[in-house]
């Protein structure tokens, strides 16, 4: 199936110095039907000030809808309310627990921040005031250690799943940083991962991961038992290169993100094809080597355009 790529309306509209523009894509020639993803707005610029990126990784969303996003060059992480206003940053600091490359985000029941360190495989706890509780794993293979730890979630369970690049595997931990499994190992088989990049949960508890170097999509119970997949290496729809975020809605439908595409494809919970839109590029609703991507508790989707050194913002609704 031929990609259907987005065309700009006439013109911009300023709104409140944001940049609005509608992009206009067919579901699927399967469906007829057609969608409307609209670019709300961005924010970010290439830099080491506050508001400023040089390498977005992923998102944490808390209870009040802000957003927490990390850094891994600036190595801090940057808290934003959802429109994009700067609120404050942490992690960067000249002690030993400092962050050298913050990569997976995640927040827990009682509102504590998790980062994961992909260079040390630490794994720091933060409380909602920035303030460091705890730090605990470290980098290796053995177990309740971690090795290039990417975009992680803390499950309904109280359970935190980190998938690991390094060791192509899901390694589990309970708020507290005590370790408890691991699920997964490297391989091209169903329920084995290659540089998994990315493990996010939906309302029935199923785990969905970027299985980045397999080029598709698995789905796991919260036990590590394999289920499903879909996806294999292309650029038509349900084909992915290197998918990299997931994000999933209220309704369970999945997001995907992809590095060697540049664009993001939806799906509902079964892994079927609904829509896609994004291309290569610098203008807005293009993006350059894309990675982590969430739905706020606005029902928008934010979008790490990490050569972009940007955030973009869309209503897929």
């Amino acid at each position: 199936m031929e990609e259907l790529m987005p065309v700009c309306r006439l013109s911009y509209q300023n709104l409140n110095c944001h940049i609005l523009l509608v992009l206009l894509l067919s579901q699927s020639a399967c469906t007829g039907g057609e969608r409307n993803v609209e670019l709300l707005f961005t924010f970010g610029d290439e830099g080491s000030s506050a508001g400023q990126f040089r390498y977005i990784e992923d998102f944490a969303v808390d209870q009040y809808g802000d957003l927490y996003i990390t850094d891994a060059l600036n190595a801090n992480v940057q808290k934003f309310k959802p429109d994009g206003t700067y609120i404050s940053s942490f992690g960067h600091s000249k002690t030993s627990e400092s962050l050298r490359k913050p990569e997976g985000i995640a927040i827990d029941e009682d509102g504590n921040i998790h980062v994961a360190d992909y260079l040390t495989g630490l794994i720091n706890k933060y409380s909602a005031a920035h303030q460091l509780l705890l730090t605990y794993s470290g980098y290796g293979n053995a177990e309740g250690k971690t090795q290039e730890t990417e975009f992680m979630t803390f499950h309904q369970n109280g359970l935190l799943y980190v998938p690991e690049a390094g060791n192509s595997r899901i390694s589990v931990f309970n708020k507290e940083g005590h370790f408890k499994y691991t699920f997964a190992n490297k391989g091209f088989e169903p329920g084995q991962l290659k540089r998994p990049e990315a493990v996010k949960h939906n309302s029935k508890g199923l785990l969905y991961v970027a299985d980045l170097g397999n080029h598709r999509v698995q789905v796991f119970d919260q036990y590590g038992d394999f289920i499903f997949l879909w996806g294999s290496e292309g650029n038509e729809a349900g084909q992915f290169r290197k998918p990299s975020g997931i994000a999933i809605d209220q309704y369970d439908n999945v997001y995907v993100a992809e590095i060697g595409n540049n664009r993001i494809q939806k799906f509902n919970s079964r892994g079927e094809f609904l829509y896609m839109f994004g291309k290569s590029g610098r203008s807005p609703g293009e993006f350059g080597n894309i990675h982590g991507i969430t739905i706020g508790l606005n029902g928008l989707l934010y979008v790490a355009d990490t050569a972009n050194h940007r955030v973009q913002v869309f209503d897929v609704r």
